[in-house]
């Protein structure tokens, strides 16, 4: 390790960093080395202002990506190497917010349907029942799950926060089976080393594979992703409940007008789409690997 990526190693430790921002950042500012072949202490502002060119330019990056990569070039020439350049000289790229794509109940309930094995059918449906993020998924452990109080505890999610949302009667049916099937031990969705089953959190990618494979065999063109399962959840199971609303991480207004009268659709006209007279989800769509659509939601 050279001294420079110890130093800002140590100042992001320093600062409690969450543990991906780490390496991003670290990561961040090699490529921005690599790219003018010299250390990084040696560049200033003019190669600042010629990377971000090329970030948009060449490798097309959004501006979201772009922010983080000005994230990390601010910590390291303002923090690690004391530098205080002004802030102009280092732009925060504006970010064009977008309207997010929402899935119609129907969709969620075939990509739940579609999931190619227990594994990841369990995975689409507690990211769908409970609204938590692609990274709190990973690393849920069994005795997050309260059955006493029917809660979900999500320990040290975004910003490093816990948080406790409310467990339903069907996915907690569901865990049931998957648990009698799994045996997990700490980690609800259990890892691979070298190809074995071990007692190691999944990869983040994993629950990305699940998704497309699932919209895959369902026929659903739309961008599926963990986090458009998150922001369905959010629009058909939390939205009319704003106390739950704020607890899987919408509490503020900006983003909850996301999904208000403005947003991509009405709740009012929605929930009776959502539940069949009997209250579970409604659809036709039926697989002969799936569990029952019943156990969607509760």
């Amino acid at each position: 390790m050279t001294h420079l990526r110890r130093m800002m190693l140590e100042e992001l430790q320093r600062r409690n960093y969450a543990q991906s921002t780490v390496k991003g950042y670290l990561r961040i500012v090699q490529d921005f080395a690599q790219h003018f072949h010299q250390p990084p202490d040696k560049l200033g502002p003019d190669h600042l202002c010629q990377y971000q060119a090329h970030l948009f330019q060449e490798k097309k990056l959004n501006a979201g990506t772009v922010q983080q990569y000005v994230a990390a070039l601010r910590f390291f020439f303002n923090k690690t190497l004391k530098r205080r350049y002004p802030l102009d000289d280092i732009p925060m790229p504006k970010r064009h917010r977008k309207l997010p794509e929402i899935l119609s109940p129907d969709e969620v309930a075939l990509l739940i349907a579609s999931a190619s094995n227990l594994f990841h059918q369990t995975m689409l449906m507690t990211l769908y029942a409970t609204g938590m993020r692609r990274a709190e998924l990973c690393n849920l452990k069994t005795t997050d799950i309260d059955s006493q109080r029917m809660m979900v505890h999500i320990c040290q999610g975004k910003g490093g926060r816990d948080r406790n949302v409310p467990l339903s009667d069907k996915l907690l049916q569901t865990l049931r089976i998957y648990w009698r099937w799994m045996k997990p031990k700490t980690y609800l969705f259990p890892g691979t080393v070298n190809n074995w089953r071990a007692d190691v959190p999944i990869n983040t990618k994993v629950p990305w594979e699940a998704c497309r494979q699932a919209a895959q065999r369902a026929g659903i063109t739309k961008h599926v992703s963990p986090h458009t399962i998150r922001h369905a959840s959010a629009y058909y199971t939390t939205f009319p409940t704003p106390f739950i609303l704020k607890a899987i991480g919408f509490g503020r207004v900006r983003f909850a007008a996301v999904y208000g009268p403005g947003g991509p659709l009405s709740p009012v006209a929605a929930r009776p789409a959502m539940t069949s007279p009997s209250g579970r989800l409604s659809t036709e769509h039926t697989l002969p690997h799936a569990l029952p659509v019943e156990y969607v939601l509760g």
